[in-house]
């Protein structure tokens, strides 16, 4: 008799477990999967090319129908699960016409995935303010766009500026508005983050940084976003992409335990052992990840543990590796400065290069490249094995390419950048 398998959430992360799991185990579970979006299991990355209008929904679908149909799954669309029972193990959604619908687990696997954080000030529940995490929001954004709409996007991460970047390719003029001093601070280091400004800008992007929203205004409809300087820009549509939260309340409600997100151990397993938790709603060891890689890596495990092998979930080095509006971006690993780090800095100013990576004790700690990012995986490699780079150090900012070849000079193809970015990218 096989074993009910409970899934609440149909995002990447569980959907890449159960492809694992039916390999591994094929006719060990019944599986029943409640997906709050009414649709079935697509590529999330793949939504800005959907907004830029490259691509169809139908392109990003991951599973469809008949995947669930062949792998015997029954999946509830557009059910949103409101209680876990953890006495009575059951799982049960609001009502849907006349009744809602209830589901008994002997095992729960709760990937709710995370929401997105909408900044509570005055006019953010006007018609025309929208998030971007889902398909219904891309949707909702689409509705909204034609030539010479206004459209302004709070928030200068990647989310932000792939939102920014499909709908200007939808012909809206676009400002994007960011707090802090220079773009996607999390990903890239002051000097990139300084050259991706001006690169967009130069695209027709308007680009306001250090930029504090107090008000959105409107009536019933958005019609401008107000600053705490006092600065009025004008907004038919306003796009949320100011960060994302772990979707944990349905597990704390249940009284399952609880931190930044729903906290796990190196299963996956939550404080409750018939219950995992899986994808960005879970924090293991304090961490708390929201790309695909380490999100897939917790998947290999849990689908491993569920399958009854050993396996262990120890955390994840990230690196991201992204195109932004057409500008190739990696970045990995921790460059900030420090006494005990070295830098080697490379740019390139008529190609629109820079890269600069940061050495500790000869090995690379972290790594940005900008306007060309094909050694990215290299240097990331070698970070996660801790290789030893001193016999190599002359060249190594030249990729690898030029190993094996003679020694260069890496400070001949440093550039100056402008006064504002230097101290960000001292060659030591």
């Amino acid at each position: 008799m096989p074993e009910k398998l409970v899934i609440i959430g149909n995002g990447m992360a569980p959907g890449r477990m159960l492809e694992q799991l039916f390999e591994l185990a094929p006719h060990k579970y019944e599986v029943t999967i409640f997906n709050a979006e009414p649709r079935v299991n697509y590529d999330r990355i793949m939504l800005s090319p959907v907004l830029s209008g490259e691509k169809q929904f139908a392109d990003i679908i991951i599973h469809d129908d008949d995947w669930y149909r062949a792998h015997g799954v029954t999946l509830h669309k557009g059910a949103k699960v409101t209680k876990i029972d953890r006495e009575n193990k059951t799982v049960s959604t609001a009502s849907i016409t006349a009744k809602g619908l209830c589901a008994a687990y002997d095992v729960l696997v709760v990937a709710t995935g995370s929401s997105p954080f909408i900044v509570p000030v005055q006019g953010h529940d006007l018609a025309g303010v929208v998030a971007y995490r889902d398909l219904d929001d891309v949707n909702a954004m689409l509705e909204s766009t034609s030539d010479g709409t206004h459209a302004v996007v709070i928030g200068g991460g990647l989310l932000g500026l792939e939102a920014a970047a499909g709908l200007m390719a939808r012909g809206m003029n676009v400002t994007v508005l960011h707090l802090m001093p220079t773009l996607m601070e999390r990903q890239l280091d002051t000097a990139a983050g300084y050259l991706l400004k001006r690169t967009l800008q130069g695209r027709g992007m308007n680009v306001i940084t250090e930029a504090n929203t107090k008000a959105i205004l409107g009536d019933e409809t958005v019609r401008a976003v107000q600053l705490e300087d006092g600065t009025q820009v004008r907004a038919d549509i306003v796009v949320m992409a100011v960060g994302i939260r772990p979707a944990s309340a349905l597990a704390s409600d249940a009284n399952i335990l609880v931190n930044r997100g729903i906290v796990v151990d190196d299963v996956m397993r939550s404080s409750d052992l018939s219950i995992y938790a899986l994808g960005e709603c879970a924090e293991h060891r304090g961490m708390v990840y929201g790309l695909v890689a380490p999100l897939y890596e917790m998947a290999a495990v849990l689908a491993q543990h569920l399958a009854g092998h050993k396996a262990q979930y120890t955390g994840s080095l990230t690196s991201t590796k992204l195109k932004v509006a057409g500008i190739d971006l990696f970045s990995a690993g921790d460059f900030a400065e420090g006494e005990d780090r070295e830098e080697i800095v490379l740019r390139d100013a008529s190609a629109g290069i820079y890269k600069r990576l940061v050495l500790k004790d000869n090995q690379i700690i972290g790594a940005v490249l900008y306007g060309e990012s094909a050694d990215g995986a290299w240097f990331f490699d070698m970070l996660k094995r801790g290789t030893n780079i001193s016999e190599m150090r002359e060249s190594l900012i030249f990729g690898q390419a030029y190993q094996g070849g003679a020694p260069l000079d890496p400070t001949a193809a440093v550039a100056a950048l402008p006064d504002d970015a230097q101290t960000a990218v001292a060659t030591a």
